[in-house]
């Protein structure tokens, strides 16, 4: 005979009558049936009304040039970066746009990605197979995604270049292959060094062993992505077609020259609020990085209204600013919008989904965590002086929201922005005391804070 079950914990056939019936009763959820599954959940959502209340123009805005497509690749946070870097080089020489290689930063992050994944392979060769550190390290050793920490390390050890120095390859437009292929010529290296030190070999040894791997590695990426240049020659000629610049540089003089920025001048602000992370602090991820002398990542942990201050006064002195955030959260992809009301998915469906669920809840949850970098170019103010609407410059090409540019609403900031990079001279005393002095917490690599653009 077959064995009875609980009907409390199986689905039933009483329950899914009830639930069929329930559901015919309401002509609405017909209509929403009707609807969705033609048309898909978020244009069946949109609000058409608040998708109008999104202006295109701004009290404080900060021009820039033309828009820039990422492709299929992962590297929102090295364009975001770069697009908060170029408009120094097109206000000091006059330009009508520019544009960084996002190629160049993409070599040399893949290659410190790698040799900072084997570093840790030989700082854990004691852990067992299968441990969640291991796991960890292994799940997506060179991945697109990271942080402004990781860009910073890159921009001071191998300078940047112009994009005409190292064009854009199917690889670095498409990085499904090269990522795939080069994570399992990791993991099977992660494999052999392992291997080897069971059967006794020396850490020399396995040291000696890494740099053979690490030239394969090198070689792979000049295969897909190019050679890097040491030496290359620049022409820039202004608006008015005149030669404003023209030399030879290497990557190291000519991000200097053009944009007369010190990178350590600027430090990430994050805002999360959960129990374990108390606000005005800093943290740190366990094994997250890229460039191993650089170190890892430093995070001082604000609220929500203190990142939006900071913001400001950046975008007031004409500069934009870096930011990441979970981008499909409440957003109207057709029409760049980033708005907690332009979609409503409860009275669609006719219950809670988005309600109820704090931000503090949805990153202990995994409901969300940082997806995507941007760069904040412009805002609103109201009456009392606090911001309503940012200005936002994606990377996803000029087809995109109105031409090239989102918008978010202050709400949707509050809820879905995890961190902004800023002047350190925007910070307070206060902050800029803690942020240099305070011994950063030390959060697990799992932790939500570790997520990478």
């Amino acid at each position: 005979m077959p064995m009875e079950m609980d009907e409390s914990i199986t689905i039933t056939q009483p329950d899914i009558e009830l639930a069929s019936a329930s559901f015919a009763k309401n002509r609405a959820n017909v209509v929403a049936k009707n609807a969705v599954t033609g048309q898909g959940v978020r244009a069946v959502a949109r609000v058409p009304e608040q998708v109008a209340r999104n202006t295109g123009t701004f009290d404080i805005e900060v021009k820039q040039g033309d828009r820039t497509d990422q492709m299929r690749s992962g590297r929102c946070w090295m364009f975001a970066s770069l697009n908060t870097m170029r408009m120094r080089v097109m206000k000091k020489y006059n330009l009508k746009t520019f544009e960084f290689s996002q190629a160049y930063p993409l070599y040399w992050d893949k290659a410190e990605k790698a040799n900072w994944f084997l570093e840790n392979i030989l700082d854990t060769l004691d852990e067992e197979v299968g441990s969640r550190t291991l796991n960890f390290l292994l799940a997506d050793p060179v991945g697109d995604g990271g942080a402004w920490d990781m860009f910073k390390a890159l921009v001071k050890k191998y300078g940047a270049v112009p994009k005409e120095a190292m064009p854009e390859t199917a690889c670095s437009k498409n990085t499904d292959d090269m990522d795939a292929f080069l994570t399992r010529y990791l993991r099977a290296s992660a494999f052999k060094l392992r291997t080897q030190h069971e059967q006794g070999a020396s850490i020399d040894m396995l040291r000696m062993m890494k740099k053979t791997i690490m030239g394969n590695v090198l070689h792979f990426l000049t295969i897909c992505l190019g050679e890097p240049p040491k030496l290359f020659d620049v022409r820039l000629r202004d608006k008015d077609d005149k030669m404003v610049l023209a030399g030879r540089f290497t990557p190291q003089t000519f991000f200097p020259e053009v944009t007369g920025m010190n990178v350590d001048d600027y430090v990430s602000i994050v805002s999360a609020p959960t129990a374990d992370k108390p606000f005005d602090r800093t943290y740190t991820v366990q094994r997250l990085g890229n460039v191993i002398e650089a170190g890892g990542v430093r995070y001082l942990n604000l609220r929500p209204e203190q990142l939006k201050q900071l913001a400001v006064k950046q975008l007031e002195d004409g500069l934009p600013v870096w930011f990441g955030c979970d981008v499909d959260q409440s957003f109207v992809r057709t029409d760049g919008i980033m708005d907690l009301d332009a979609l409503d998915i409860d009275d669609l469906f006719g219950f809670d989904i988005m309600k109820g669920f704090d931000k503090a809840a949805r990153l202990d949850y995994g409901e969300s965590l940082m997806t995507h970098a941007m760069v904040l170019e412009g805002v609103n103010l109201g009456d009392d002086g606090k911001p309503t609407l940012w200005k936002v410059e994606n990377s996803w090409g000029k087809d995109h929201g109105k031409d090239g540019f989102d918008s978010l609403t202050d709400d949707w900031f509050s809820e879905y922005v995890y961190q902004i990079v800023v002047d350190r001279k925007y910070l307070t005393d206060e902050q800029r005391k803690i942020f240099d002095t305070m011994e950063p917490i030390e959060l697990a690599p799992w932790d939500p804070l570790g997520a990478l653009a």
